[in-house]
């Protein structure tokens, strides 16, 4: 005898069952992609390129953090942007711009080096500075490194079982480089919705500028906070505005064309740890960035931080929300 079909009632209760296992299988499927990629989903950072021909790259927070620190780093030792390419190319390829923990074997961090390999102790190697100061050393060690292929340069320093694979970052890499040594004005923006960790106000912005380009970079700049010289622990004052750290950028002989771009990479540095250390505001050369406007696009600043396009270019002006 046939068994009796499902009334309407269960076939309606099955049919939700479904529908809601569908619905579970796709959040645990947008989730594992927001793990991979490191969360582009969220609050996101966008770079142009600026030559007009309407390339791109999105990205999330945590990767403009890390793309900016592997720039600063470079650019603190005097490399061309060529090694700054190779260096964010081959972490695009190692680690998706994160700083992991985890790996093939014992590889760790941005560019998963290995503490058995002697690249340093684990903890060593999850210190982004670290990490990217010690693939700079090796890279700068390749004859001839700033002419080779990108995939052969970065293949000389980590051996990889896939050599071919950092060729594919190229393009993404060489947007995010021109934007992040400050060769191409206004390209880098975020949303700048503060997270949830890190330090915030001036003394953590001062604090992250000399971590990422060094103490001496920053004695060099005389980087201020509201007006106070540089110092050990300067003395912050609440604005009625805000709270402004001022980094100048000084204008040297012939074009002035190094130090403006020195300041759009400190410009664009800011704009990269807005997220991280809840920056409201970047102003330069005329230009500001405001966290949370639409499009987060750069425009005409509308302040003392620079009027029309060309001014304001004697400092950076970074504005926290606390």
């Amino acid at each position: 005898m046939p068994e009796p079909s499902p009334s309407p009632k269960r076939r309606g209760r099955l049919l939700r069952c479904g529908a809601a296992f569908v619905v579970l299988l796709a959040v645990a499927g947008y989730l594992a992609v927001q793990y991979i990629t490191g969360g582009a989903g969220g609050p996101g950072c966008k770079v142009v390129s600026g030559k007009g021909d309407g390339a791109t790259y999105e990205f999330s927070p945590e990767q403009a953090v890390n793309a900016a620190t592997i720039t600063a780093v470079g650019t603190a030792r005097g490399l061309p942007e060529r090694a700054v390419t190779i260096a964010l190319a081959t972490a695009l390829q190692e680690s998706a711009l994160r700083n992991i923990d985890h790996g093939d074997r014992d590889s760790l961090g941005l560019f998963q080096q290995r503490p058995s390999q002697g690249w340093g102790t684990e903890r060593q190697i999850m210190d982004p500075i670290y990490s990217a100061g010690m693939f700079y050393d090796h890279l700068v060690e390749v004859p001839g490194y700033t002419r080779l292929p990108l995939t052969v340069a970065a293949q000389r320093v980590q051996r990889s079982g896939f050599p071919q694979a950092y060729a594919k970052h190229e393009p993404d890499a060489t947007l995010l480089a021109a934007a992040l040594t400050g060769r191409a004005e206004a390209t880098l923006t975020c949303e700048g919705r503060p997270a949830a960790t890190r330090a915030t106000g001036p003394d953590a912005v001062r604090s992250a500028l000399v971590r990422d380009f060094g103490q001496d970079a920053m004695q060099q700049t005389g980087a201020e906070v509201n007006g106070d010289a540089a110092a050990p622990r300067p003395a912050v004052t609440a604005e009625t505005s805000g709270r402004t750290v001022t980094v100048p950028v000084e204008q040297g002989s012939g074009d002035g064309r190094a130090a403006r771009e020195r300041g759009w990479q400190l410009a664009h540095w800011a704009v990269a740890n807005a997220s991280a250390l809840h920056i409201e505001r970047v102003s330069y050369a005329g230009r500001e960035w405001v966290a949370g406007t639409t499009g987060s696009t750069w425009r005409t600043a509308g302040d003392a931080a620079g009027g029309k396009n060309g001014e304001g270019a004697d400092a950076v002006r970074i504005r926290t929300a606390q």
